[in-house]
């Protein structure tokens, strides 16, 4: 199962993301907690953090942020593979294909329908 504290990602394309999302995040196990007032969505799974797709609170359009990458860690590399090919069956763009990265690290990295960068990782064997 993955974990995650609390991360939210921007989108100017809620009704999209929100079924990315609902699919990529419900595949690990992740529920729709609430509706956000932005036009977004908050989920929840069993022993893990919250997820959020937002409107900006700003106003302003969402933008990706350079540099910035959010992380789901999983307790196999079979499942890091399978969270990886689940966001490009859903039309997210592969940024790195699962692999070893250093000893025991494990990665695999893509973006969102809205550029947003997202990693999947398992760090031991």
């Amino acid at each position: 199962m993955a974990k995650i504290s609390y991360m939210t990602v921007g989108s100017n394309r809620l009704e999209e993301a929100k079924a990315f999302y609902d699919a990529l995040l419900g595949s690990i196990g992740m529920k729709p907690l609430f509706e956000h007032p932005s036009g977004g969505r908050l989920y929840r799974g069993k022993g893990v953090g919250m997820f959020g797709v937002l409107g900006p609170y700003d106003g302003n359009p969402a933008c990706i942020g350079n540099g910035m990458m959010g992380g789901f860690d999983f307790e196999t590399r079979e499942e890091v593979d399978a969270f990886h090919a689940k966001a490009i069956e859903l039309g997210g763009a592969c940024e790195g294909q699962p692999g070893e990265r250093m000893p025991k690290a494990y990665f695999a990295y893509f973006r969102d329908l809205d550029g947003n960068k997202l990693c999947a990782y398992r760090l031991g064997e």
